[in-house]
C-alpha cells in the first residue's frame, strides 16, 4: 500500500483498488486517504458508483457529458468512487461509468473500492468485455489491495452476543 499512502501519489495519476469483502473497512479506509491527498494540497471528489451513474446519466440526457469528464479530469487530483458491485447496473450505466474510468486512465488518480472481486465485475455491470475493460485500465498504474478479515459489523455483533450469553450463565 506503499504508493497509495505517499502525498505524491494523486499527482502520478496512480490507481487504488480495494477488491474486499464487506465490513473490512474500504470505505473507512478511502475516506482517511482522500483526507489525507486534501490536507497534503490535493482536490479531491467522493462519492458512490451508484451516486456517480446518476451524476453521469443526468449530464449524458442533458448533452453535457462530455464536458462534465473534462471538467472532472481537470478539477480533481483524485477522485474516489465507493461501493463498485454493490448495487448492478444495466448496459447504459456500464457505459457510462466505462466512460469515466477511461476519461481518468492515465489523466488523473482514481481510487476504488469494491465487494467483488474483478472476475465478478462483469456480474455488477452487466458485461464482461465493458468490465474487462474497464479492470484492464484500473489494474495498469494501480495498487490493488485486497484486505482479508471478519467484518467489523459481524465481529461486533459476535462479541456482543458472547457477552449477552455470559450474562446469562452467571
Amino acid at each position: 500500500m506503499a504508493p497509495c499512502r505517499t502525498a505524491w501519489w494523486p499527482r502520478a495519476w496512480a490507481t487504488c483498488v480495494f477488491p474486499t469483502p464487506p465490513g473490512i473497512g474500504k470505505t473507512h479506509l478511502a475516506i482517511g486517504l482522500g483526507v489525507k491527498a486534501a490536507h497534503a494540497g490535493y482536490s479531491v471528489l467522493f462519492d458512490t458508483a451508484s451516486n456517480w451513474i446518476f451524476r453521469l446519466a443526468e449530464a449524458h440526457h442533458s448533452g453535457r457529458l462530455e464536458a462534465e469528464l473534462k471538467k472532472m479530469i481537470r478539477r480533481y487530483k483524485l477522485i474516489i468512487i465507493d461501493e463498485v458491485g454493490y448495487i448492478p447496473f444495466d448496459q447504459h450505466a456500464a457505459n457510462l461509468f466505462f466512460q469515466l474510468i477511461a476519461s481518468r486512465y492515465e489523466q488523473g488518480s482514481l481510487m476504488v473500492t469494491s465487494n467483488l472481486p474483478f472476475g465478478r465485475w462483469g456480474e455488477a455491470f452487466s458485461d464482461d468485455v465493458v468490465a474487462a475493460a474497464m479492470i484492464d485500465r484500473l489494474v495498469h498504474h494501480a495498487e490493488v489491495l485486497t484486505l482479508t478479515g471478519d467484518s467489523y459489523r459481524t465481529r461486533q455483533r459476535r462479541e456482543l452476543l458472547g457477552k449477552d450469553n455470559a450474562a446469562r450463565r452467571r
